[in-house]
């Protein structure tokens, strides 16, 4: 349900893009135009390829299968990448059109006009119209659908590699099947605690965009940044102390520890702290521009103290799922 949901936006935002390439198509190359219906087609072939086939175990040809498999998974890596380009690509043009004067701008969009000898206009190579600009502003706000389309089905994918070649034992007495009540213990309290986050972290999100993009006095910026480095450091402050009960949790727990050699355990182990390496680096990165950085204002603090919780928080959780990964059923 949910890869359906990002599919549908996917498509929405391949057709956003190419009514927005196909207004000015004689100075781009045919290849702009391809490019997101051809993404569509694999958009929907490979999202009923998912829902048709996520449960199944294949016993025969298992070096095709996964190879297959993993095409398909490099390929969606790859579009996500494309994605994250094209988006920080979008934002930096948009910043360097707002800093710049409209005759450099003209200028320039003069020069990266010409293709093959041919000089197109400003107004052939430029997005005036009303509905060029919806298109514009709509494909560049769905890039987040796209990105998180393409994780997804990544996971997905990964998922029915691992279960290739697989067996299971359906006699097996460690077999926990385990029932959803919403009412029942803390289920429903913790529903409710995620979905206020969730609702909270979007409105944050929302008013810290428009606040910094559309005001131009410093103070409703500062008041902007200093509202969203706040909400994430209590977030990242109760998530690292939940990551930590449920370490303490697993101390008074009887179960035993699977200490076997698991492939596939190693495997999801490494690609844990694989994913975290990059958030490391970034707060590591962010640390050091802070502590050299002058003056040491209230937001430098603020951005400090969220990229420390940053770190805390990965190794608290990543210790929390590693140790749950090494428990022995009940």
């Amino acid at each position: 349900g949910g890869l359906i949901l990002f599919a549908i936006f996917s498509l929405v935002m391949d057709v956003f893009k190419i009514g927005y390439y196909s207004s000015f198509y004689s100075c781009l190359s045919a290849i702009k135009i391809i490019y997101p219906i051809v993404q569509a087609i694999f958009v929907v072939v490979q999202t009923y390829f998912l829902w048709v086939s996520a449960k199944d175990c294949i016993h025969v040809h298992l070096n095709v299968t996964r190879c297959g498999l993993m095409l398909t998974l490099t390929t969606n890596l790859a579009v996500w990448m494309s994605a994250v380009t094209d988006e920080s690509v979008h934002k930096a043009h948009s910043k360097l059109k707002k800093n710049m004067t409209e005759e450099i701008f003209r200028w320039l969009l003069k020069e990266r006009s010409q293709r093959g000898g041919k000089l197109c206009t400003i107004e052939e190579c430029n997005c005036n119209s009303q509905i060029c600009q919806i298109f514009k502003n709509g494909y560049f706000w769905l890039y987040p659908f796209n990105i998180e389309y393409s994780l997804f089905a990544s996971a997905m994918v990964y998922v029915m590699w691992k279960n290739v070649g697989r067996f299971i034992d359906h006699h097996s007495h460690h077999i926990q099947r385990l029932k959803f009540r919403l009412f029942r213990r803390t289920f429903f309290i913790g529903i409710m605690l995620g979905l206020i986050i969730l609702v909270s972290g979007l409105g944050v999100l929302i008013l810290y965009e428009v606040q910094v993009n559309s005001s131009t006095e410093s103070s409703k910026k500062s008041q902007a940044l200093t509202m969203y480095y706040i909400f994430n450091i209590v977030c990242l402050s109760l998530m690292s102390l939940v990551c930590i009960g449920g370490s303490v949790i697993y101390r008074f727990d009887k179960r035993d520890m699977d200490r076997h050699k698991n492939p596939t355990r190693t495997l999801d182990v490494a690609l844990l702290m694989g994913a975290a390496l990059g958030q490391y680096a970034i707060s590591y990165y962010s640390i050091v521009a802070i502590v050299a950085s002058t003056p040491r204002d209230t937001i430098s603090a603020l951005n400090l103290t969220y990229a420390l919780l940053m770190i805390a928080q990965h190794t608290f959780q990543n210790v929390f799922i590693i140790e749950g990964l090494h428990r022995q059923p009940p």
